[in-house]
């Protein structure tokens, strides 16, 4: 299966989880992403995505030399960002508990949901 467009849309949100987390740089956000099991990221994949959030004003970056040499990107959230990412949370965790019931017949979600 090609996962390309489910991949994108939450990558954007996984990206702007981790820059809500405190500024940061894309090789560090790439590393991030690696240990919570995005194994086959590249740059090539990140920075577009990066370039869209910051196009949409969610992000600002700004440039500044790194401790190791080199001009880096460092990347925070904006106030529109962090509620465009709340506003991503909720639609995810209802857009995943209803794909769960379809996909698993996972009956549990119904009963949770159901009992609050």
């Amino acid at each position: 299966m090609d996962d390309t467009q489910l991949m994108k849309g939450i990558l954007e949100g996984c990206v702007l989880g981790i820059i809500s987390r405190g500024e940061t740089y894309g090789y560090e956000i790439l590393s991030c992403l690696e240990s919570y099991g995005f194994h086959n990221l590249v740059e090539g994949t990140l920075y577009p995505v990066l370039t869209r959030l910051d196009k949409k004003g969610l992000i600002c970056c700004r440039k500044a030399k790194s401790p190791l040499g080199p001009i880096r990107k460092y990347y925070s959230i904006t106030e529109s960002g962090a509620k465009y990412l709340e506003e991503f949370k909720d639609d995810y965790k209802t857009i995943t508990r209803q794909a769960s019931i379809i996909l698993f017949e996972d009956t549990e979600i119904t009963t949770k949901e159901e009992e609050e």
